[in-house]
C-alpha cells in the first residue's frame, strides 16, 4: 500500500520525533511504501525563530522590539545546536514528502493521492493547542475513497470543550478506522455518541529494543539518572538528588535548559542520543510520556511526575494500564519503594498483548476483513 502519514514530527521534542520514525518505520517493515508528509503550519513553524517575540509588552515599537531581540538573540542562538541535532535526525531517519505543505486547504490542492491516510501519533488531537483544531490532523484533507484512519491519537486531557467537541465528532465520524492512545481518549468518544474506537500504543512499542539500539548508537558507561523535566519540578529534583546521594549515581539531564544541578548536561543533542540516555540510565525521574515509555520499553528502574499542565491523562493511563501506576509518584513517595527494583514480568504480558492487538488494528485498516484476530495468547 502506498501510505501518507501526518503527525507532529518537527516538533523539536524528542518523543514526537521518535514516534514519528516508529510509525514509519513498523509500516515500511511491513512492505508498505510510507511517507510522513512534511506538513508544517504557521503555528508548528516558530521553533528557533531567532526574532520572534514571546512578550507581547514588548511588542509595540520599532525601539522596544529592537531592545527585546538586542537581550534574547544572543541567548537564543546556542539552542541552533539542539535545531541542528533534530534536523539531522529528521533528515537521516524521517521519509518526508517532497514538498512542505502549511495548511489543511494546501494539502487539499496540492497533495499527490494516496492509497491510505494515517493520522497519529502523539498529541494531535490535544485542543488545548492549535493542532487539536486543526482539521489537517483529522485528515479533512483526503479525497473520497481514500482509506483514512488514526493511529494512537491524543487528545491528552480528560476532555474537551464543549463548544469544540461537535466539530472534532464529525470530523473524527469522517474516519475509517479510529484508534486513541489513552483509555481516556476512549471515553472522550464515547462522550461523542463515538463508539467504535480502538485503543492502541504508541508507535515506540511497535518496535523492538533491538530495532531502537539501531537509532541510539551512542554509548554510555557511567553510572547515572537520567533526568528528564519540562517544569523546572522541585519534586524531579529532590528524588534526583537523594537517589543520586542514596546509589551514588551522576545526575545526567537531556533537558535544553532550566535543569540546574546535574552533573553533566545534552542540551543540544537528537533523539537518537535520547534512545541512548534512557537505554544505559540506572535509573529516570521525569515528567515526559515518551520518557515512561521508552523507561518501560528498556525495563528500566523509573519515576514519573505529573505537568503543571493538564495533560497527564497519557502517563498515568498508559502506567495504569501495565499495572505500574505506583511509578507515577507524588510528595508523599517512599524512597525505599521507589529504589525497589520493578518487576516487569506481568507488565510485559499486558504490553506484548496490546502490542500485538495494535498491530491487527492497523492491518485490519490496510486490508479491511482480511486480517485473522490474534488469540488471547499470542505475543506482539
Amino acid at each position: 500500500m502506498k501510505i501518507y502519514t501526518i503527525t507532529c514530527h518537527d516538533a523539536y521534542n524528542h518523543g514526537a520525533s521518535l514516534q514519528a520514525f516508529a510509525l514509519l518505520r513498523y509500516l515500511t517493515k511491513c512492505g508498505h511504501d510510507v511517507e510522513v508528509i512534511d506538513y508544517k503550519p504557521a503555528y508548528l513553524s516558530n521553533h528557533y525563530n531567532l526574532f520572534r517575540i514571546d512578550n507581547s509588552k514588548w511588542d509595540t515599537n520599532l525601539l522596544t522590539k529592537l531592545i527585546y531581540l538586542g537581550i534574547k538573540v544572543p541567548l537564543r542562538i546556542p539552542g541552533f545546536k539542539r535545531k541542528r541535532a533534530f534536523d539531522q535526525f529528521t533528515a537521516s531517519y524521517l521519509t518526508l514528502t517532497k514538498c512542505q505543505y502549511h495548511s489543511n486547504e494546501e494539502l487539499k490542492d496540492k497533495l499527490p493521492e494516496r492509497d491510505v491516510y494515517l493520522c497519529g501519533s502523539d498529541q494531535i488531537w490535544n485542543s488545548l493547542y492549535q493542532n487539536g483544531k486543526d482539521p489537517a490532523f483529522y485528515l479533512e484533507f483526503v479525497p473520497e475513497g481514500k482509506i483514512k484512519a488514526s493511529f494512537a491519537a491524543s487528545f491528552a486531557t480528560e476532555e474537551i470543550a464543549p463548544d469544540l467537541a461537535p466539530i472534532v465528532q464529525k470530523r473524527i465520524k469522517r474516519l475509517d478506522g479510529i484508534s486513541v492512545r489513552e483509555k481516556s481518549g476512549i471515553n472522550i468518544l464515547n462522550k461523542m455518541g463515538i463508539y467504535n474506537g480502538k485503543q492502541v500504543v504508541d508507535p515506540a512499542l511497535l518496535l523492538s529494543r533491538e530495532e531502537w539500539n539501531e537509532i541510539g548508537k551512542k554509548q554510555f558507561h557511567d553510572k547515572y539518572i537520567l533526568v528528564y523535566d519540562f517544569d523546572n519540578n522541585s519534586l524531579i529534583k529532590e528524588v534526583a538528588v537523594k537517589i543520586s546521594k542514596e546509589k551514588d549515581l551522576k545526575i545526567y539531564s537531556i533537558n535544553p535548559g532550566k535543569v540546574n544541578y546535574a552533573d553533566k548536561y545534552f542540551r543540544h543533542v537528537g533523539p537518537d542520543v535520547f534512545i541512548s540516555l534512557v537505554r544505559d540510565a540506572a535509573f529516570i525521574i521525569s515528567n515526559s510520556f515518551h520518557a515512561a515509555v521508552f523507561s518501560v520499553l528498556y525495563q528500566k528502574n523509573f519515576a514519573i511526575v505529573n505537568r503543571e499542565e493538564s495533560i497527564n491523562t497519557r502517563m498515568r493511563d498508559f502506567l495504569e494500564d501495565l499495572k505500574l501506576e505506583s511509578r507515577l509518584i507524588n510528595p508523599h513517595y517512599k524512597m525505599k519503594d521507589l529504589l525497589n527494583p520493578i518487576n516487569y514480568k506481568e507488565s510485559e504480558l499486558i504490553l506484548n498483548e496490546k502490542i500485538t492487538q495494535s498491530k491487527f488494528y492497523l492491518e485490519n485498516v490496510l486490508h479491511p476483513g482480511e486480517a485473522a484476530e490474534p488469540s488471547l495468547s499470542e505475543n506482539g
